[in-house]
Formats: C-alpha cells, sequence, structure tokens
C-alpha cells in the first residue's frame, strides 16, 4: 500500500508539472491580434469596442478564442514603431493599425505578418497599397474619406454662414493626411471666392492658442479628421461655443458633443469592418485578395441648439437633406 501510494504521489505530481506546459500549449495555439493605436486608452474606448463588437460577430472572443494585445502610443506619433516592432516580436497572427501613421508603421515594420488599418485619407496616395481593389503586400483596411471630404464640407459650412469670407481649418501637423484636406480645401476655397487660414496644433495647448487666434479674424471653422481631435471632441465643442464659432468636423460624435455640424461616414462602423476582415483573414484569407472596404454612406448632423445659440438660421434645404437633427 505505501508504495502504490508513493507511485500515485510521484504520478500526481508528474501530472501536476505538466499542467503548466498544457497550458502553455493552449494558450499558444490562440490567434494573437496585434491592435496598435496611436490614441491614449480612455480616448480609444469607443472604438476597441466597435472593434471587438465585429470580432464577436464574426465568432471571435477575446481571452476564448482569439487574444488582443493592445498598444496605445497616448498620442506620441513617435512611440509607433517601437510598440509595432514589439507586436512583430511576440509574434501576433494580424495588426490592426489605426491611423496613417500606425499602418505606415507597420508597413515598415513587417512584410509577412496581415496588416489591416483605418485610414482618413486615400491609402494608395499614402503608400500603403497598390490599388483599392487589388491592394497586394499584406495590407488592406478600410478608408474613411476623412481628406478628400474637405470641400464638400467647406461647401456646407458656406451655406450655413453665407457671410464668412475667412474660414479657418485646423489640422494636426503630426498627421500626414493633413497635406490632402489642406490642397482639397483651399483650392475650393479659391474657387469658391473664400479665405482658408490654416492652423495646427497636436496637443491640448496648441488647441487652446489656435482657438483664441481664429476669433481674431476667422468666421468659420473646418476641423480636420484626426485621431488626436476625435479624442477631443467635447473640448473642440466647448470652445467653439466660447468664441461662437461655427465650426464643423467628419465625426458625428462631434455635433452629438455641442458642435455646429459633422458630415462622414461612421468612424465605428470603420472598425466594426476592419474586425471582419481580420476574421477572414485569421480564417486563411489574403489581404492582397481583401479590396479596401469604402464607405457608402456620409451622414449629415445638425445640432439645432447649436446654431440657435449662435445666431444662425440653417437653411430648410439642409434640415431637409439632415441625416440627423439635434434639438
Amino acid at each position: 500500500m505505501k508504495r502504490m501510494k508513493r507511485r500515485e504521489f510521484i504520478a500526481a505530481i508528474g501530472g501536476a508539472a505538466s499542467w503548466p506546459l498544457v497550458a502553455r500549449a493552449q494558450q499558444s495555439a490562440m490567434p494573437v491580434i496585434g491592435y496598435l493605436s496611436p490614441r491614449s486608452k480612455a480616448d480609444d474606448a469607443p472604438y476597441l469596442a466597435a472593434f471587438q463588437g465585429g470580432l464577436n460577430e464574426a465568432g471571435y472572443f477575446d481571452g476564448q478564442n482569439v487574444a488582443i494585445e493592445r498598444r496605445w502610443a497616448e498620442n506620441q506619433f513617435d512611440r509607433l514603431p517601437a510598440l509595432v516592432a514589439d507586436l512583430v516580436r511576440l509574434p501576433v497572427a494580424a495588426i490592426m493599425a489605426i491611423s496613417p501613421r500606425a499602418a505606415l508603421a507597420a508597413k515598415a515594420a513587417t512584410t509577412s505578418i496581415p496588416i489591416v488599418f483605418t485610414v482618413g485619407a486615400d491609402p494608395v496616395q499614402l503608400g500603403l497599397v497598390a490599388s483599392l481593389n487589388r491592394p497586394g503586400g499584406n495590407l488592406t483596411g478600410v478608408n474613411t474619406y476623412g481628406a478628400e471630404l474637405g470641400s464638400k464640407e467647406l461647401g456646407l459650412l458656406r451655406e450655413l454662414v453665407p457671410q464668412a469670407e475667412t474660414i479657418a481649418l485646423l489640422v494636426n501637423p503630426n498627421n500626414p493626411v493633413n497635406a490632402f484636406t489642406a490642397r482639397d480645401v483651399q483650392a475650393a476655397a479659391l474657387g469658391a471666392g473664400r479665405n482658408v487660414q490654416v492652423f495646427r496644433a497636436s496637443n491640448d495647448r496648441e488647441i487652446d492658442t489656435a482657438f483664441a487666434d481664429f476669433a481674431k479674424g476667422a468666421a468659420a471653422l473646418l476641423i480636420g479628421n484626426d485621431v488626436f481631435f476625435n479624442g477631443r471632441l467635447s473640448l473642440l465643442a466647448a470652445l467653439a461655443a466660447r468664441y461662437s464659432l461655427p465650426s464643423l468636423y467628419a465625426r458625428r460624435e462631434f455635433a452629438a458633443a455641442g458642435g455646429l455640424v459633422s458630415y462622414g461616414p461612421s468612424l465605428t462602423a470603420s472598425y466594426h469592418e476592419a474586425a471582419i476582415y481580420i476574421s477572414r483573414i485569421l480564417k486563411g484569407a489574403k489581404p492582397a485578395d481583401l479590396p479596401v472596404v469604402q464607405p457608402t454612406k456620409f451622414d449629415l448632423v445638425i445640432n439645432l441648439k447649436t446654431a440657435k445659440a449662435l445666431g444662425l438660421t440653417v437653411p430648410p434645404n439642409m434640415l431637409l437633406l439632415a441625416d440627423e437633427v439635434i434639438e
């Protein structure tokens, strides 16, 4: 009996010793997704939730049959190369890259790991893909058309504030999309006989300074699409109200936060679409065979309460065209 118990004891020890090995083996079999964002963790929360919702819809659940390694640059774009290098070393099965800078950093870091991006400008012009229909290489993703909408957004502002001779454009100098946005807006303004002043801000202090400068001459404000600004929507809306400045931004959340008007596709929907592409890649699809997703719906949202506070009368035809009116 004593010998039997001893054998059982030794077998039990051997079995217990093997448990961590089994656990590690099971863990290593679980695909890992790298999530790379230039934002802070707090600012990124609604977008990460949309991304995870898309994964859930495709049958992937974080911690159950997939693992998500999150990396946030905390609005310090120069950290992106080191963060993506860390993901490549893990290694990960695919990378979700948010913003042009993150996508370019990921492309520079690997030619083999699939990369799915969300960017607000033409990914062909950015050098991310060979073409929209046939991306080639290891990248594909979603284009949210932030830069290409500048002339349309300028037209909406002119309709709301027809007396505005000078319009300010706020951009983030750390975002390569700005070159496309400024070019588009300035060309449209020139054709309409308007003047556009470009202001740059990449932190809260510079945003405060820019708004003080706007008040000296601009009659309206167009805010360039940017991941940093996406995390400052309430601040931007509050400053626009303080300086009585009619403002337009590409994201619905801006109008919901008190901004005058927004026009553009849903940002959270783009993260959902990116997650679907990640799920397809995990199931064997190649990025080169997945066309870049482009939005088909652009929402015009008008905050009527803000318009009244600014003393503006929204044209009836614009109210009829609006997808949502906040009162």
